[in-house]
């Protein structure tokens, strides 16, 4: 019968642990988070943007090994961000930050 009552208490401790982690992490869409103008959104977002160095170095590392931005001129790799943005599923600004890092390091 003890282990009976140690289960029933030890599902209870469970169950409030459980509630209190999901009642403090519920507090994450405060008014406090908010940005108050329209600046701030635009300077949180620019925070956690990757350079064009960044994701040079994740997304042409994914599939083969990145060429040095010396390796071709600027036409070259205009040309070479058009055709890459298609086969790497890149979005137009990833596409942009890219081209504007290698044109910048050549």
């Amino acid at each position: 019968m003890k282990t009976v009552y140690k289960l029933i208490i030890a599902l209870v401790i469970l169950a409030t642990t459980g509630l209190t982690v999901v009642a403090c992490s519920s507090t994450k869409g405060t008014y406090s988070d908010v940005p108050a103008t329209a600046d701030a959104v635009a300077e949180e977002e620019f925070k956690m943007e990757k350079s064009g160095a960044q994701l040079w170095g994740e997304t042409c590392n994914r599939c083969h090994i990145a060429p040095s931005p010396a390796d071709y001129n600027d036409t070259d790799w205009e040309t070479i961000s058009l055709h890459m943005r298609v086969r790497a599923n890149l979005t137009e600004k990833e596409s942009m930050k890219i081209e504007e890092f290698l044109k910048s390091a050549n």
